[in-house]
């Protein structure tokens, strides 16, 4: 019955979340064909707990939520929040902050529009916001071609420590360029 443990696993592993034992059993009874027994799933869940409660291994097999899931151990939290963090930190490039303001200052906004106030294609810096999951697609615009909308994500308030779109600076905020030309009358 090792074989059963090592699809178990591999289903468990590949699984972005918890995996309940019925999604378990549904997989295996359509790759093999056949009936499994939920007791055969259950011992092999039970197997694999034991096993990777050793100390060989840096993570554990964890009952949550409803299913399974790998999770790391306690003993490893410092190493990986420090990875977390250099990854969150990673810095974006002047197109991708000019990108990102536009659309955190405009949303609902499509790429289209994007283009027309910075003057240049965004296609690499909207994908690129996206792969960082610092936008996400809202929908849908009514207007010809029906491009899709951008807004700010929930981890873009993370990544800039704002509980808001409120919370950003205003316009009014920032200083006058001592560079500007032409003067301003009331």
């Amino acid at each position: 019955m090792e074989f059963l443990h090592r699809h178990i696993e591999a289903l468990i592993f590949c699984n972005p979340g918890p995996l309940a034992k019925e999604e378990i059993q549904k997989c295996l009874i359509e790759m093999f064909e056949a009936d499994v027994p939920m007791e055969h799933i259950d011992g092999a869940l039970s197997d694999l707990q034991e096993k990777y409660l050793q100390d060989d291994f840096s993570f554990a097999l964890e009952h949550l939520g409803g299913g399974f899931q790998f999770l790391t151990k306690p003993a490893y939290q410092t190493s990986i929040s420090i990875l977390l963090k250099q990854q969150s930190q990673k810095r974006l490039s002047t197109a991708q902050m000019e990108t990102l303001s536009i659309i955190a200052y405009k949303q609902p906004i499509t790429k289209g529009e994007i283009e027309q106030i910075r003057g240049v294609n965004s296609d690499y810096s909207v994908t690129k916001l996206l792969e960082k999951e610092l936008i996400e697609i809202k929908g849908k615009s009514e207007g010809v071609g029906r491009p899709l909308i951008y807004g700010t994500s929930p981890k873009f308030m993370e990544y800039f420590g704002i509980n808001s779109i409120k919370d950003l600076p205003q316009p009014k905020d920032f200083s006058q360029p001592d560079n500007q030309i032409g003067e301003e009358r009331e």
